[in-house]
C-alpha cells in the first residue's frame, strides 16, 4: 500500500476523498432509495449483518496476510507495549468515554448510554487499516487487537454493568441496564478477527512454503493489498446506507453525539502517542499503540445497541455516528502521524513497514 520511498500510494493519498465519497454515497442511498436500510439490515447471519461482515473481511485479510508471524514473539515479550496497551484500552478509554458522554450529553440519556458503550468497544478491525497506513508495527498491531479481542469477550459485559449503572450509581446519577452475552461478544470477535486472522496466517505459510518469502512479499503481498481499502470503502457504505435516513433526518443531534467523539478520538490518539513516546517506544510501535488506543469496534457496540434498545433507538443512531466521525478524523490523523514520524529516534532495521 506503501511506494518504496514509503510514501503513500496515489490510492492512499487520496483515501481521504474515496471515504468521504463512500459516506456521502451511503448517506445518500440510504436517504433516497425506500426500503434500503431495512434490506440491508435484514441480511444476517446469526445476527450479524452480512454486508458488513463481508466487507470488514474483505478489508482485514490482506492486511493480516502481510503480518510476519514468525515475529510475533518479539512483540510479546515487550512488556512496556502490551501493559501500556491494556491500560489505554480498558481503563483509561472507557473512563473517558464516560467523562465526555455526561460532560456533553448529560440532558440526552440515550445519545450517552450509546457513546458509552461505544467506549466500551475497542477496535479489533479497522484498525489494522489506519496502523498500515501510517507505517505502524504489523506484528504489534496483530498481537494487541488479539489481546483487545480477549478481554473484550472477558470484560465487555462486567464493564457495561459498572459504567451504565454501578458508576453512575455511585455519583447519584442515572442509571441504565446494559443486556449483553458473552456469546454475542464472542461470535463478534470470531467473525471480524478471527476468520480473517486465520486466512492471513494460512495465505503467508502456504504462499512462503510454496514460493519462498522473496516471491511473497513482492509479488503477491502488492496485488491483494488494494483490496483492503476496497473492502473499506464497501464497508462504509454498507454502514451509512443502514442509518442514512437516520443521520441525514437528526443533522442536530448528530453534531451533539459528534463533538464528545472528536474530543475522545483526539485526545486518546494524543495521549497515547506521547505515552508511547514517554516509555520509551520506538515510533512504529508508538503508532500501532495510539491507533489501537483511539479506534472502536464500531461494529460490536451498533449490535449491542440495537440488541438491548432497537434499531431505530438514540443509542443505536449514536452507535452509527461513531464511525461518522471516526472515519475522517483517524484518516486525517495518519497524515499527523507521518508528520510526525521524524521526532521519534531511529527505529532497529527491519522494523518499520513501509
Amino acid at each position: 500500500m506503501k511506494t518504496d520511498a514509503g510514501r503513500l500510494s496515489f490510492l492512499d493519498r487520496f483515501l481521504a476523498v474515496w471515504l468521504l465519497l463512500a459516506m456521502a454515497a451511503g448517506l445518500g442511498l440510504g436517504r433516497l432509495v425506500p426500503g434500503l436500510g431495512d434490506a440491508l439490515a435484514g441480511v444476517t447471519v446469526t445476527g450479524v449483518s452480512l454486508p458488513i461482515a463481508l466487507g470488514l473481511l474483505v478489508m482485514m485479510y490482506p492486511v493480516l496476510a502481510k503480518v510476519r508471524y514468525d515475529r510475533l514473539d518479539t512483540v510479546t515479550r515487550d512488556r512496556p507495549l502490551l501493559l501500556t496497551s491494556l491500560v489505554l484500552n480498558w481503563i483509561v478509554g472507557p473512563a473517558l468515554m464516560f467523562a465526555l458522554a455526561w460532560i456533553f450529553l448529560p440532558d440526552l440519556p440515550e445519545y450517552r448510554t450509546g457513546l458509552i458503550i461505544v467506549g466500551l468497544a475497542r477496535c479489533i478491525a479497522m484498525v489494522v487499516i489506519w496502523n498500515d497506513l501510517a507505517c505502524g508495527d504489523r506484528e504489534a498491531a496483530a498481537v494487541l487487537v488479539a489481546l483487545n479481542s480477549l478481554f473484550q469477550v472477558l470484560a465487555f459485559a462486567a464493564l457495561g454493568w459498572f459504567y451504565l449503572s454501578v458508576l453512575p450509581g455511585l455519583l447519584d446519577l442515572e442509571r441504565t441496564a446494559l443486556d449483553v452475552s458473552v456469546w454475542e461478544i464472542a461470535r463478534s470477535v470470531l467473525i471480524f478477527l478471527g476468520v480473517p486472522l486465520l486466512a492471513g496466517f494460512l495465505t503467508r505459510r502456504l504462499g512462503e512454503r510454496a514460493r519462498g518469502r522473496t516471491w511473497y512479499e513482492t509479488k503477491l503481498i502488492p496485488r491483494i493489498g488494494p483490496v483492503a481499502l476496497y473492502g473499506l470503502l464497501f464497508t462504509i457504505v454498507v454502514l451509512f446506507a443502514l442509518q442514512g435516513d437516520a443521520i441525514t433526518s437528526r443533522p442536530l443531534d448528530v453534531a451533539r453525539i459528534a463533538l464528545p467523539l472528536l474530543a475522545y478520538f483526539a485526545l486518546m490518539w494524543a495521549g497515547s502517542m506521547a505515552t508511547g513516546r514517554a516509555v520509551g517506544l520506538d515510533y512504529p510501535r508508538t503508532t500501532t499503540l495510539a491507533f489501537t488506543a483511539a479506534g472502536n469496534n464500531f461494529e460490536l457496540a451498533i449490535a449491542v445497541a440495537i440488541a438491548t434498545f432497537g434499531a431505530t433507538s438514540g443509542q443505536a443512531l449514536a452507535g452509527v455516528v461513531g464511525p461518522l466521525i471516526e472515519v475522517p478524523v483517524l484518516i486525517g490523523l495518519v497524515h499527523v502521524a507521518l508528520a510526525a514520524r521524524r521526532h521519534f529516534p531511529a527505529s532497529p532495521e527491519g522494523s518499520v513497514h513501509a
